[in-house]
Parts: C-alpha cells; sequence; structure tokens
C-alpha cells in the first residue's frame, strides 16, 4: 500500500524536527548493531548545510493531528572521496543520493522504497542520466533496499565507520 507523502524541500524552520529523527534513526540501528552513524555524522552542521544547499528534502505524512517529516533525503552531484575508484556507467548527468533516513515510528511501511522511486523520478524528470549512492556494508535493510530497487554495485569505500559499498542505477542512456 502506497502512502500519502508530501516531498518538499526542507527549511531551516524543519532542522530540529530533522535532527530529532536523525538522532531516532542512529538509537534504532545502535540497537540492531549497525554501527554506521553517529553523534559526528551527520551532524547538525551537516543538515543545515544540505538545506542551505537546497539539496535535502523530507517527505511529510498527515499523522491525524498534523504534519509529520517520516523521511529525509538528499540529492546532488556530491561525491566524496572514494567515489572516484568506482566504475561507474555513467559520467555525466548523475545526480547522488545522500542521507536516506525514515523515521522509526515510520519504518516497515515501505516508505524508503516509495521515497527511492519518487528520488528515481524526480531525478529523470531532471535529466539525469543515472543515480550513485553509497550504502554501508553492514546495513542489511539499506543493501536490501537497494538491490531491489535495481542499483548495481560499482566499487568500494573504506570510510572512518568501515566499508561502504558503491552503487549506481541507470535512468536513462548514458
Amino acid at each position: 500500500m502506497e502512502s500519502n507523502i508530501y516531498y518538499r524541500l526542507a527549511t531551516e524552520s524543519d532542522l530540529d524536527e530533522i535532527v530529532a529523527l536523525v538522532k531516532s534513526a542512529i538509537a534504532v540501528m545502535d540497537r540492531q548493531g549497525i554501527p554506521q552513524w553517529d553523534e559526528v555524522y551527520p551532524a547538525r552542521d551537516d543538515l543545515l548545510r544540505d538545506i542551505q544547499l537546497f539539496s535535502l528534502f523530507v517527505g511529510e505524512m498527515d499523522c491525524g493531528n498534523g504534519m509529520r517529516i517520516a523521511v529525509i533525503y538528499v540529492l546532488n552531484t556530491e561525491c566524496y572521496e572514494g567515489y572516484e575508484t568506482a566504475v561507474w556507467q555513467c559520467n555525466d548527468g548523475y545526480r547522488v543520493i545522500h542521507r536516506l533516513c525514515v523515521h522509526p515510528d515510520f519504518q516497515n511501511q515501505g516508505i524508503a522504497r516509495q521515497t527511492l522511486a519518487h528520488i528515481e523520478q524526480e531525478a529523470a524528470r531532471l535529466g539525469a542520466t543515472s543515480l550513485r549512492l553509497d550504502v554501508f556494508s553492514q546495513n542489511p535493510f539499506s543493501l536490501r533496499l537497494y538491490e531491489h530497487a535495481g542499483y548495481r554495485k560499482t566499487g568500494e569505500a573504506q570510510w572512518r565507520k568501515g566499508l561502504f559499498y558503491l552503487m549506481e542505477k541507470k535512468l536513462g542512456s548514458c
């Protein structure tokens, strides 16, 4: 069942709610033994920078007593150090997904899958030829999400938290 999610650019007035969402997700990941994020990353300043660069989006849902942010993601062209080692299919016109995160209150409802489909549609509408991302090798939920959506491993990067897989999905011809 598809949820009614309303996507929009995040604003600075959303920052406290976004930070709370990320902290809640970190607590759940810690309990699941997924040491992907912590107090260092993503930090409040990272999220504020994303907002100021108009690359952080929120997905809101009406919970009966008002709108709540259920999911966040960043979409831009920023490739982290290590991305250059991957064997990308498309070298021009790509977008990069960062920090896709569903609030724990909304997890296991297909929201990440639905949001990923929304991101793909928006990126294609903007003329992107492919989507790139990195996924923590110890996060089975994210790995399954991206693999089922057709993302293919193009390389690996070793960062502070460990091994990450670099993945890509073609949206059109490169």
